[in-house]
């Protein structure tokens, strides 16, 4: 295993710093004052996604060795898809922040709210890296693919929109996303037949090997992340890989499946029911309803949707 740096030597890194200027909490007034112990800082706090992607091709001219990320799962999700084309070999290490209204992301990592760039030298010198992959979607068009760690469509979406009123309310992180669960719950079990929550959404899913399905799914999530927030296991026990939740239209049994799911249940009557758990490295969708990578909405169209490259994060 090769040896953790030394405070020295993590002093003589060349560190380039993203800082989400809209982000929750950010720390950028902070790092302006610099970074005690390290010589070589490159600080921005791009407004827009073209800033963001001049600022990302100077550090990787300068030959960063450390990507700081300040902010929230949407900042983290905009870096890696503007530097996308930027790092093809070997990535440097990434350090994140947690600063945003949702840090999915922080928390499967294990990053404790609090956490500060102090902290994550710290770790550096402890050596300590976790390695995940985001989901990569590539769209038929030819245009640069997003990379995110959390992908949904279908009820996901509605879920993700009643998650931004309650941020707009001053709720974040795991109260947004426990009031947006309890709230899309709700509207799914005491709508009608004809319920927009019900009847699903036209999903064209298409597995490796397999030809295209196009039965209407109440929910689809995909992610490679092993933890969520609250502790929810929608893609059952925690594993390495790219994982999906299939859900069928309508969704069946919620009293009794909800539970079961979110505490991570692969039962085979829940299958049965219409609750898919499926671990695959690609797959193919055509929706037209849009989709929700890492708390945006963007839109739908046929996507390829895959793992992307493998990153190291700092981790405590």
């Amino acid at each position: 295993m090769k040896a953790a740096p030394t405070a020295a030597a993590v002093g003589r890194l060349r560190i380039g710093i993203v800082c989400n200027p809209k982000s929750h909490l950010n720390h950028g007034a902070e790092y302006e004052a610099g970074v005690p112990g390290v010589d070589s800082v490159l600080l921005a706090a791009p407004g827009t996604r073209a800033a963001l992607a001049d600022t990302l091709a100077e550090f990787a001219e300068r030959k960063i060795d450390l990507l700081v990320i300040d902010g929230g799962d949407g900042t983290v999700r905009d870096v890696l898809t503007c530097a996308a084309h930027l790092w093809k070999g070997k990535w440097p290490d990434i350090a994140v922040i947690p600063s945003g209204k949702t840090n999915a992301l922080a928390i499967d990592l294990g990053i404790p709210s609090g956490w500060t760039l102090a902290d994550a030298l710290a770790a550096v010198t402890r050596g300590r890296r976790v390695e995940r992959r985001p989901v990569e979607i590539a769209r038929d068009d030819g245009s640069r693919p997003l990379r995110g760690f959390l992908f949904g469509a279908g009820a996901f979406v509605k879920a993700t929109e009643l998650a931004q009123h309650t941020h707009r309310a001053g709720a974040f992180n795991g109260v947004a996303v426990g009031l947006a669960l309890g709230w899309a719950l709700i509207q799914t079990m005491f709508g009608g037949a004809t319920s927009s929550w019900r009847v699903g959404t036209p999903l064209g899913l298409k597995l490796p090997g397999g030809s295209v399905d196009p039965r209407p799914r109440y929910l689809l999530l995909a992610s490679a992340l092993r933890q969520l927030p609250l502790g929810l296991k929608p893609f059952g026990q925690p594993r390495d890989g790219m994982k999906l939740l299939v859900v069928d239209a309508p969704p069946k049994r919620l009293m009794l499946t909800v539970p079961a799911l979110l505490a991570g249940s692969e039962a085979d009557w829940m299958r049965r029911a219409g609750y898919h758990h499926i671990d695959t490295a690609s797959f193919e969708v055509s929706l037209d309803d849009g989709f929700i990578l890492d708390g945006e909405h963007f839109a739908g169209g046929k996507l390829a949707v895959r793992q992307g490259p493998v990153l190291s994060f700092i981790a405590p």
